[in-house]
């Protein structure tokens, strides 16, 4: 047993898709990279069935209210996987409290919220309390060797940039509503949900930033069945219907700037949960000088790389199956060659996280990072209000009122 000296004892808010993985991630990752201090599952927080939820996810209490948990001196770390409509006022809450901040993407459901969560964090930082913002996919192994690839100029200079993010899980028209479709409670539909991704793996990538862009909003289905008052786990439907508030699907262009490799690029970016047969097909491709690289999380533990340098006759795309020990992350896993999986990204999520609040480091991705997404998320719904041909992403949420 870990000494309370070494432990980082958690409290998670929220026990859905996302507190099913973050909990895999806290229980696994302490199990396979050598950390500094024990994560120790201590609460989850839910407003029902959170006991169902303790049991099947491993946590030794289980609670209805998230204050509680602020106010605990035993918890050390408030992990926030709730509707993006709490995660202002919980991170900002917690992080006043000295906890440590893990919280999901999108950071918030608005330019202003995400602009209150960063002051909060500046202000723990100055007394050593950590936060960052849960963009998985970055901790993705093929993901890493991609931004190596870049950052040794293996593709030169980045000139064009395409990233979608493609599901279909909204296609049967049928579908009852979740909260996701409602935002008051999301924010924005595919365009924060799995368009953030796209935004951040490139920034990431290249270490280049969405300076502007020009977007196009489209929502397919306007109303769906509401989920019935007895309600499974997958829940039943009602005959009474309730109306779709956000986007089905988003398409915009972007201009790069802010230094990095693709600085002075051009993107095409689309996010959709109405793509037909691509279960989580999220695809970077970046078209370089000397060379390109393409991922799909569909096969996420294979790179495809581009040398432009190769003889003629050798040129082709390379395809690099991302489990060696040389890759990001990979040692600590299984005998080369051997895939890892989703789950992973979650585990290679927390060590990171765990390692920088025990030595000391600014977690990244911060939340100075989130909202530089969430204004790229408004920029492309006020361009897709206004029809504007270019929107910058650095106009300021009191100038705009624009959710995102």
């Amino acid at each position: 047993m870990t000494d309370a000296a070494t432990e980082l004892r958690v409290a998670m808010v929220g026990y859905g898709f996302m507190g099913a993985a973050h909990s895999q991630g806290w229980r696994v990752a302490p199990r396979f990279f050598p950390l500094d201090a024990q994560p120790v599952m201590h609460t989850i927080v839910g407003r029902d069935r959170v006991e169902a939820a303790r049991e099947r996810f491993g946590w030794q209490y289980a609670e209805t209210d998230w204050r509680r948990v602020v106010d605990d001196p035993a918890i050390d770390i408030v992990d926030i996987c709730s509707p993006g409509a709490s995660h202002a006022e919980i991170a900002i809450a917690a992080l006043d409290a000295g906890k440590h901040v893990l919280c999901e993407k999108p950071l918030a459901n608005t330019v202003e919220e995400a602009e209150a969560m960063v002051a909060a964090a500046e202000r723990a930082a100055a007394r050593g309390v950590r936060s960052m913002v849960g963009f998985s996919y970055r901790r993705v192994p093929a993901i890493g060797f991609a931004k190596r690839l870049v950052e040794e100029g293996r593709l030169g200079t980045i000139r064009q940039v395409r990233a979608l993010y493609l599901q279909d899980w909204l296609t049967d028209e049928n579908g009852p509503m979740t909260w996701r479709l409602d935002k008051d409670a999301a924010g924005s539909g595919s365009l924060g949900d799995i368009g953030a991704h796209a935004i951040d793996l490139v920034e990431h990538i290249t270490g280049s930033r969405l300076d502007s862009v020009s977007g196009t909003l489209a929502t397919f289905v306007e109303e769906r069945p509401l989920l019935g008052e007895t309600v499974g786990l997958s829940g039943t439907a009602s005959t009474e219907r309730g109306r779709v508030t956000v986007d089905d699907a988003a398409w915009f262009t972007a201009r790069l700037g802010g230094g990095g490799a693709a600085s002075g690029a051009i993107g095409a970016f689309e996010a959709t949960r109405y793509a037909t047969g691509r279960k989580n097909a999220l695809r970077i491709e970046l078209s370089g000088s000397l060379g390109a690289i393409a991922f799909d999380l569909e096969a996420m533990n294979e790179l495809q790389y581009y040398d432009a340098t190769a003889p003629a006759g050798e040129q082709g795309f390379t395809r690099i199956i991302v489990t060696e020990p040389e890759h990001p992350y990979m040692a600590n896993w299984w005998p080369t060659g051997h895939a890892i999986g989703y789950e992973h990204a979650f585990s290679h999520q927390i060590k990171d996280f765990v390692d920088d609040i025990t030595r000391g480091r600014d977690p990244q991705p911060s939340f100075a990072d989130g909202l530089h997404v969430q204004r790229v998320l408004a920029a492309v719904e006020r361009s897709a209000a206004t029809g504007s041909a270019w929107t910058s992403t650095a106009v300021q949420a009191e100038q705009t009122g624009q959710e995102a």
